[in-house]
């Protein structure tokens, strides 16, 4: 899969799993997304596919990366 296509599958999973947040855009929580079967089946490298995002800002979150358990709670926040 070409990254693009990727991000473009993320998008639809945090549309799906997401919810809108205070300033109506849609969020979810990384151990959410992480722990989803059907995103599990979709993305080999999930941490990779929302770097890739991110520096296209097509999405938000704080720091660098995302470690499952650690930041199960961190917001993912769709930009778009």
């Amino acid at each position: 899969m070409n990254v693009s296509h990727e991000i473009n599958l993320l998008v639809e999973e945090i549309q799906r799993l997401g919810s809108k947040n205070g300033d109506g855009q849609t969020s979810v929580k990384f151990g959410v997304l992480f722990n989803d079967d059907r995103c599990a089946n979709i993305f080999e490298a999930l941490v990779g596919t929302l770097k890739a995002a991110k520096k296209k800002k097509v999405i938000s979150f704080p720091g660098e990366l995302l470690l499952q358990g650690v930041h199960d709670n961190v917001d993912i926040v769709l930009l778009q």
